[in-house]
């Protein structure tokens, strides 16, 4: 078995137009192939991208109720950063983009790590892992 498999995780958006303004924002580009006014392609890296779909479209692909990111966690998002430095900008971004800060800092000396709430309450845990520590 290949291991070079890529991921598409797909998540729910009400304004499609300001959570692409959001993310880009935060540096991340879309790949038009795939994003049109129901859906964007948002690229993490060459295996892992988000599907930022519209609610409409995206309870298209299931027959359970969406989960209302408002009061409830539907998941936590972790995402890798190159230093703790990337860690607090991305954050800050973020914030400055409209969304907010989710938890406080967690310093473990061998991994930092940050979170924050998009603009639809999507919980994103942002980290750097001393790659000394990976084994």
């Amino acid at each position: 078995m290949s291991t070079a498999r890529k991921i598409f995780l797909n998540i729910s958006v009400k304004d499609l137009d300001a959570t692409k303004a959001f993310f880009t924002a935060l540096g991340f580009t879309f790949n038009p192939q795939f994003t049109d006014q129901n859906a964007a392609c948002m690229i993490v890296s060459d295996e892992a991208y988000v599907m930022l779909l519209t609610v409409p479209f995206f309870g298209g692909f299931t027959t359970k109720a969406l989960c209302d990111t408002r009061t409830h966690t539907e998941a936590l998002f972790a995402l890798s950063c190159e230093s703790r430095d990337d860690v607090n900008a991305m954050v800050q971004k973020a914030v400055a983009a409209g969304g907010r800060e989710a938890m406080p800092v967690q310093d473990h000396g061998f991994m930092y790590a940050w979170s924050f709430y998009d603009l639809d309450e999507h919980h994103w845990e942002v980290f750097w892992m001393d790659p000394t520590t990976i084994q």
